[in-house]
């Protein structure tokens, strides 16, 4: 589990390094291991963390030039239910559009010229996750976390997906 969190800490740097005078992001995941209701193979883990980590940096290229966004993801719980197939190894997702909403607890600064100008602790949910339109595909990976996600960096940041 270490691998997966050294993989996107250096995904993050790259990111950084690649931004130059652009918005940069650096993303880390506490302890990935204890997040609930993540996939068993470990590939598929690391697909999750990456997916979310890519579409943190998406999000942040929007940022003024000069402000850089740190995200440390605390707690995560994906939109509906993992069912685990032993007999042939893969996970399947159940959405219910009950008690399964999408939810991500993270801890987050956003500096500018290095200096901190918002800074914070979030608890990101979508329980109405099934009953509103959602611009992604049926079938992108992690939908309605991308979509959580959106809205989260509309609110806090007066960021939308298109600009």
């Amino acid at each position: 589990m270490n691998t997966i969190v050294k993989s996107v800490a250096l995904a993050g740097l790259l990111l950084l390094a690649a931004g130059g005078a652009s918005a940069g992001v650096t993303v880390t995941f506490a302890h990935p291991e204890n997040y609930g209701d993540m996939p068993i193979a470990s590939w598929d883990r690391e697909q999750v963390l990456k997916e979310l980590s890519d579409h943190f940096a998406k999000m942040s290229k929007k940022l003024p030039p000069g402000q850089d966004l740190r995200i440390e993801v605390l707690d995560l719980d994906l939109a509906g239910r993992i069912r685990h197939n032993f007999r042939n190894g893969d996970d399947i997702r159940v959405l219910s559009g009950r008690a399964d909403w999408p939810r991500m607890v993270i801890r987050y600064s956003l500096e500018s010229n290095g200096q901190v100008i918002n800074s914070g602790e979030d608890q990101l949910r979508d329980m109405m996750y099934m009953d509103h339109i959602n611009p992604y595909f049926d079938g992108e990976p992690l939908r309605y976390e991308k979509r959580m996600i959106d809205d989260w960096f509309k609110e806090k940041f007066g960021i939308g997906r298109h600009g």
